[in-house]
């Protein structure tokens, strides 16, 4: 048993103990970490029960990469599929708590479920604004099937955001893109799970970076742990952008960022300035991956580890294996990959040359022959 397993089953125990296990969990985000966040007495304790997402520890990947320890912080299993949920609610609880009665983002997908799964929840207008032809399919049926008014802007991601700053100085919409502060207060609670859940901070946490607001959060919620003594060290913070929209790693906005991994397909991140903050604090780097190495992380994750999870999750493994292979990330190192939202939002990139089904009469013989049993 390594020591972060040991600390995770001591946690774990004392959790149990105290009722944090228990009534807490049931509250979501808010509820469990009201007083570490910008709350007041008149924020409405709103929840889908969105947190307290799994650290699932490695039985084959961790090996084969020669690490102390790997978990995968899995934010797929949030109610609308993604890390999104967990700034919404605090996004969302505040426009209402200021009187606010329609909210409105632009979005490459997950932000737009998120918006439109609050707003329907708790009775406020949702406002879309999507890049025209760059959104996953399920993340667009997310968004319509809540009741969103979706719009579609020729342009990417931050043409759409540029709209939509404008639109909220001109009228009474509230926009929660991560621009909005309390995005960053609501996500920052995902570094919380992962102490109280392994029982300390990791070594090195790899998580993919588009628009810079996760790796942001992450890196102010293990600070304040760590500043209150409750986990013992500060991870290093290894980013990974996709090499076809990898502002950070060129140091200037990329016009026309491609990739496969539609979710972190942003060429001029909003919190830019804060994520190379992070990456500098911490001593950690961020780097560029492949469509080819993003796609072959998301295979591994599912065949090895069996967990699906969207193309931009996978960038965060894929920076990590590099990293290791480069010898940036020795070996023994305890580390924790965030896979921000779920395979089944954008299917169509796994599907990729993956073979048809065999096809089969019922005889049960041939059947038994096929398959060499």
């Amino acid at each position: 048993m390594t020591e972060l397993q040991a600390a995770s089953e001591t946690a774990v125990g004392e959790r149990s103990r105290d009722g944090y296990g228990d009534d807490r969990r049931r509250q979501g985000v808010i509820g469990r970490y009201a007083e570490r966040l910008p709350l007041t007495a008149a924020t409405p304790r709103i929840t889908l029960n969105e947190g307290d997402t799994p650290c699932i520890e490695s039985r084959s990947i961790v090996s084969t990469l020669g690490l102390g320890s790997l978990h995968f912080k899995f934010e797929g299993l949030n109610p609308t599929g993604s890390f999104k949920d967990r700034g919404m609610v605090v996004a969302v609880a505040k426009a209402i708590e200021e009187g606010s009665r329609a909210i409105i983002c632009a979005s490459t997908g997950n932000t737009s479920a998120s918006a439109a799964a609050y707003a329907a929840r708790f009775g406020l207008r949702a406002i879309v604004v999507v890049p025209s032809g760059k959104i996953a399919q399920g993340k667009l049926l997310q968004a319509q099937i809540y009741g969103a008014k979706v719009l579609a802007i020729k342009g990417n991601f931050d043409r759409a955001l540029r709209a939509v700053r404008e639109l909220c100085d001109r009228y009474p919409v509230t926009l929660v893109n991560s621009v909005n502060p309390y995005r960053i207060e609501g996500q920052k609670t995902a570094a919380f799970e992962i102490v109280d859940q392994l029982g300390d901070a990791p070594e090195v946490l790899a998580i993919p970076v588009g628009n810079a607001g996760n790796i942001t959060a992450y890196w102010r919620g293990f600070r304040e742990y760590h500043a209150d003594g409750l986990c013992s060290r500060l991870p290093r913070m290894v980013g990974g952008q996709a090499e076809g929209a990898a502002p950070l790693v060129l140091g200037r906005p990329v016009e026309r960022p491609r990739t496969v991994a539609s979710a972190i397909r942003i060429g001029n991140p909003a919190s830019w300035e804060q994520a190379i903050r992070a990456r500098d604090e911490s001593e950690g780097l961020i780097d560029s991956v492949t469509d080819g190495e993003i796609i072959t992380a998301q295979r591994w994750l599912a065949s090895a580890e069996g967990i699906f999870a969207e193309p931009a999750s996978a960038a965060s493994l894929a920076v990590l294996s590099k990293s290791v292979r480069a010898g940036l990330v020795p070996p023994g190192t305890h580390a924790v990959c965030v896979l921000t939202g779920n395979g089944l939002k954008d299917p169509d990139a796994a599907r990729r040359d993956l073979a048809a089904p065999v096809p089969v009469d019922e005889d049960v013989e041939n059947i038994a022959r096929l398959l060499k049993l």
